[in-house]
């Protein structure tokens, strides 16, 4: 692996050339010219040096099969490249291809093939171009040389592969699919659908439709009529409100068709790939060239008919240029980043992948939905994450459409100070698109308002059926969920409230399509454990009249809680931030400061003297290994740098002995970011570098799987927020730089700030030695920590 930068570094070039000016404007022998044209290598390199320096992947050897392959993508369609045997390999993926089942499918798989054969050489070069978001493969075969040119339209679902020779070559295009008749899946293999370990009956994935049109390969999937949101309607008790219940599965049809100047229908041909048997379909130069220009053109659609999706089809944009996307990813990395450069080989590294996996965030910039965090559109066979696992490329563990909040919520919190609010949209529209659905259960269950929305939940907003549990007590409520691991967590939709109210704040976005859902989400907690403290007696407030918060859930693991730590610091939160929003009328603002007042404070405990924050007042057992107690401190940020109680917070984290225990980089944990918020420097630079250090697999920003799939995005996820934490942290208008960041760890970043500020600056020897600060009235509310 080689890594190449497509910038320079600038500051010695910058000075060099002022010197120069200096020399020009000086000497007896001054001309005008040569100082216009200084000045313009000066306004270039100054416009350069913006740019993040890009650290190109380049490998220089084929890869031994799909877990070496290398994402590229982008709007919201991801591909798995990669070289073998000579043979170029694509998994197709885009957002929102979900089964009857729930099972996210891959659209299948791409194989090009060429007479005589570029890749047969010993000369060979796959790079990920950063700065542009595409791939490019050579090969050099005695006097062949052939480029192959992989990129994919921001603005359309179009994927082109343009391949590019110095001699005729005849290439053969070929779509593979491993869904060519109906398969059922049985044991672990339900992991990847909505039926989990608990099917009811026998579950197949349907088979494809795949045929040859005038010289192109059709292929699409078309859901059945009945789904499993037809099933956990019913297992929910919710059939007589079925019709009003948004069903994102019902009439989805989602595929493609391939096709290629100079290509015509080639026959078709059987195979297996490892363990999976598929069909082929080919596509075959008409005569050798040089040149050939492949697209792949993709549609999704909501029909009864594959007539009408066809119709659809023929509507979307058939043809586009790279110009376009070129400029939105170069913007993209204009806009945000954190350039390292230390003789610390581990901080180097953990700038390297911080690119990398923001580039694999860019690549569903524009989805129907949110990023998955167990594999985003990147999976690969499962058998080369798990050998127990000989599965279809179809399979990720923890579903397809089932979206697990907690482990969502780190994919999308760096958005904010990396400053891509455009790509947090799809992340808040799901929780909206199913704000009625949670509201109807609410309804169903318990007979009051607001939006119940459970940890585990289907894309149709109810609860993972099972996870909701078959086996359940005949008189058990309907709207509980009869799970150790999940009662009673509600908690978690909170965080996206937050993140919805803090673009307004950082970006001045309107948010005022989303109200419904955070005050819903509010309304629910009133009236839920109000209702609740009726069902016990006669008060539905305690003695200080705040709500009892029992039963509740410290995240996963303090369960049957008494006044949850994270609970209240999340209704505490975003109530005073939903009370300071400038669109809410005063009928509301009271209404909110009314639900303020009841807001129990939060409980303390002490270990060998040091007062340290409790998960809860009470709670009855540990289930899992999170540290809620200190969501105070991040994502709520009531403990931090420059706050009342931060002894308190550090005692936490360092004398709690659950906080101990619990402690690791891996997967969803949060304590290097903890340790950031808190100010920690070693701890957090530890476990941050752990975090993002190189995977070990061929692409460094493969994680995983953890405690879920590969690439593990929530993992990358609490990787950059921990890096952009150590960096930048805001409260209120007061902007903390370095404040948990090392001395000699040299830096170049940009960062964004609320109030629509973005600051960048440049770390030298412990130095801040350049700051830009936009707008520059926000300056004065720096304040440099490293000085300190």
């Amino acid at each position: 692996m080689i890594l190449t930068k497509t910038t320079l570094g600038k500051t010695s070039i910058l000075a060099k050339t002022l010197n120069v000016l200096k020399l020009f404007i000086w000497s007896k022998s001054f001309n005008p010219f040569f100082v216009l044209f200084g000045f313009l290598w000066l306004i270039t390199l100054n416009a350069l040096s913006q740019e993040k320096v890009l650290n190109n992947l380049i490998w220089t050897s084929q890869s031994i099969n799909s877990s070496e392959s290398m994402p590229v993508g982008g709007g919201d369609i991801g591909l798995n490249l990669w070289v073998e045997k000579g043979e170029v390999y694509l998994y197709l993926s885009r957002s929102g291809t979900f089964d009857e089942n729930n099972t996210l499918l891959k659209l299948g798989r791409v194989k090009l093939k060429f007479s005589p054969n570029p890749f047969d050489g010993n000369t060979f070069k796959q790079e990920l171009i950063l700065k542009d978001g595409y791939a490019q493969i050579a090969g050099v075969n005695g006097n062949l040389n052939t480029q192959i040119k992989v990129w994919v339209d921001v603005f359309n679902p179009i994927i082109h592969l343009d391949i590019k020779s110095n001699q005729n070559i005849t290439t053969e295009a070929s779509y593979e699919s491993w869904r060519f008749e109906d398969r059922i899946t049985k044991g672990k293999e339900n992991n990847q659908n909505s039926y989990k370990w608990a099917p009811q009956g026998i579950v197949k994935t349907f088979k494809d439709e795949v045929v040859f049109i005038n010289n192109a390969i059709q292929f699409y999937h078309q859901n059945k009529p009945e789904t499993v949101f037809d099933v956990a309607v019913k297992q929910q008790g919710l059939v007589d409100r079925k019709e009003e219940l948004y069903n994102p599965l019902s009439n989805l049809i989602f595929g493609g068709t391939m096709r290629g100047d100079n290509l015509l229908a080639a026959g078709n041909y059987e195979g297996k790939y490892l363990n999976t048997p598929f069909k082929g379909w080919t596509l075959k130069s008409k005569k050798p060239s040089r040149l050939t220009n492949i697209s792949i053109i993709l549609n999704t659609a909501k029909t009864k008919s594959a007539q009408e999706w066809e119709r659809k089809f023929n509507a979307v944009t058939k043809s586009s240029t790279q110009k376009s996307s070129v400029k939105w990813w170069n913007d993209y990395w204009k806009r945000s980043f954190i350039n390292i450069s230390s003789k610390d080989e581990a901080a180097n590294q953990s700038s390297k992948n911080y690119q990398l996996f923001r580039y694999m965030l860019g690549c569903n910039a524009f989805g129907n939905y949110p990023t998955k965090f167990n594999g985003g559109l990147f999976t690969y066979d499962p058998q080369l994450t798990d050998t127990a696992l000989k599965y279809t490329p179809d399979f990720r563990n923890w579903g397809g459409g089932t979206h697990t909040a907690q482990n969502q919520r780190l994919v999308y919190w760096p958005m904010l100070k990396s400053g891509d609010f455009e790509m947090m949209k799809p992340q808040f529209d799901f929780y909206s698109n199913l704000l009625k659905n949670a509201e109807i259960r609410t309804q169903a269950s318990w007979g009051h308002n607001g939006a119940s929305f459970t940890e585990q939940l289907e894309n149709f907003g109810l609860p993972n059926p099972a996870e909701y549990g078959w086996k359940r007590p005949a008189d058990f409520n309907k709207g509980m969920e009869y799970n150790a691991w999940l009662e009673y967590e509600w908690d978690t939709v909170l965080e996206f409230c937050m993140m919805i109210l803090e673009t307004e704040r950082y970006d001045g976005a309107n948010v005022e399509k989303y109200l419904p859902l955070i005050e819903s989400s509010l309304t629910f907690f009133k009236e839920h454990y109000t209702y609740l403290a009726k069902q016990r007696g006669a008060k539905a407030l305690d003695a200080n009249g705040h709500l009892v918060l029992y039963p509740g859930s410290g995240a996963e693991t303090y369960k049957m809680a008494y006044n949850s730590t994270s609970t209240i610091a999340a209704l505490k939160t975003v109530l005073e931030r939903l009370i300071a929003y400038p669109g809410l009328s005063e009928k509301q603002k009271t209404e909110w400061k009314e639900m303020l007042k009841t807001i129990p404070p939060i409980s303390f405990r002490e270990f060998n003297g040091h007062t340290t924050i409790s998960p809860a007042k009470l709670w009855e057992r540990i289930n899992n290994t999170e540290s809620p107690q200190l969501y105070t401190v991040y994502p709520w940020g009531i403990y931090g740098i420059g706050k009342p109680g931060l002894d308190t917070a550090i005692n936490t984290f360092k004398y709690d002995t659950d906080v101990l225990k619990f402690r690791s980089h891996v997967g969803w944990k949060q304590d290097n970011i903890f340790a950031a918020r808190l100010g920690l420097t070693d701890e957090a630079a530890k476990l941050t570098t752990a975090k993002l250090k190189d995977s070990g697999r061929r692409f460094p920003a493969f994680w995983g799987p953890g405690f879920d799939w590969v690439p593990d995005h929530n993992w990358g996820g609490s990787g950059m927020i921990g890096l952009q934490e150590m960096l930048l942290q805001a409260d209120g208008k007061r902007i903390y730089l370095f404040p948990a960041w090392p001395k000699e760890w040299d830096v170049h970043f940009k960062l964004h700030a609320p109030f629509k500020t973005s600051v960048e600056g440049t770390l030298k020897d412990g130095k801040l030695v350049d700051l830009k600060v936009l707008p520059e009235s926000r300056r004065a509310d720096v304040i440099n920590k490293m000085l300190e």
